[in-house]
């Protein structure tokens, strides 16, 4: 059996980015409309700082407005809170991003629930959470959307696809299965403690793999010519490498890619498009706040 097509995210990813800054020149032309985007950081956690530092770029070369805030590791709840209201009363900020994880101090939830809904392009306030598991618009995660994408891309018409999530997180997991649904495919949500996990995955046309163990899916838990969409990014011990460290997906790509009809590597597979993703919910929020149809 031949090997399996690589799903290509990084060109995913670069496509949509040029498609979206075509979309955005074009609001500016006929509505004088920039889409703005505003991400607030607490902290100096490392990772959290490229993010933001890639958001920003991105924002910019789409032709948005991108602002950073910085708030101090030791930034109250009530400092972070006051930050989300000023920008949700701000007309040229259409999206708003607090880069997750905040300080023991402050309270997540409490802050996602704070961003106006209309706002909140990362899909985590309760009410957008809601609009998508009921079937209605709704700005979901950007990492789903992107998995969405790319499935669609590949695979076509969804319909009647038996589907898995392994991984039940309000960030990927459990949007990743209303999504399914809304494509008309059959979804089993598993995790960690499912039953005979390998024999679930085995039955599955589509595997989304979200669940944060390195490599747990083996090849032989693959159907053959299923679809493998691997969400996992996770830093392991290599000698070879001159970090001494790579990174890996929570599919056994070496195995799975001999099984699978196509699959994301790991980089370069859902990483690229969870940003391009943030600038298209960005577009869309700026599109509604005005009550202009999006750029085609």
């Amino acid at each position: 059996m031949s090997q399996a097509t690589i799903i290509d995210g990084k060109a995913f990813a670069a496509n949509l980015r040029a498609d979206i800054g075509r979309r955005v020149a074009v609001l500016k032309q006929r509505h004088g409309l920039t889409p703005g985007l505003s991400v607030v950081l607490v902290g100096e956690d490392p990772a959290s700082q490229v993010y933001v530092r890639n958001k920003g770029k991105a924002t910019l070369e789409a032709g948005m407005k991108s602002d950073t805030y910085t708030l101090s590791p030791d930034a109250s709840h009530e400092e972070v809170m006051a930050k989300v209201e000023e920008l949700n009363n701000d007309a040229s900020v259409h999206g708003i991003l607090v880069q997750l994880p905040l300080p023991d101090q402050v309270d997540s939830d409490a802050i996602l629930n704070a961003i106006d809904p209309d706002k909140d392009v990362d899909g985590f306030h309760t009410l957008n959470v809601g609009r998508l598991t009921s079937g209605q618009d709704a700005m979901a995660p950007c990492t789903p959307v992107g998995c969405m994408i790319m499935l669609k891309e590949v695979v076509g018409d969804l319909t009647g696809k038996q589907a898995i999530v392994v991984g039940r997180s309000n960030i990927v997991g459990k949007p990743m299965a209303a999504l399914l649904l809304k494509e008309h495919c059959t979804v089993t949500i598993a995790h960690s403690r499912t039953r005979d996990l390998a024999g679930e995955c085995r039955r599955a046309d589509i595997v989304i793999a979200a669940v944060g163990r390195p490599r747990m899916i083996g090849g032989d838990w693959i159907k053959p010519g299923a679809t493998v969409i691997d969400v996992g990014i996770n830093r392991i011990d290599d000698a070879s490498t001159k970090s001494g460290t790579r990174l890996v997906g929570d599919v056994n790509f070496d195995e799975a890619v001999e099984t699978a009809g196509a699959i994301t590597p790991v980089p370069g597979g859902v990483g690229p498009m969870t940003i391009a993703c943030l600038l298209k919910n960005t577009l869309t929020a700026a599109c509604r706040q005005a009550g202009v149809a999006e750029p085609e």
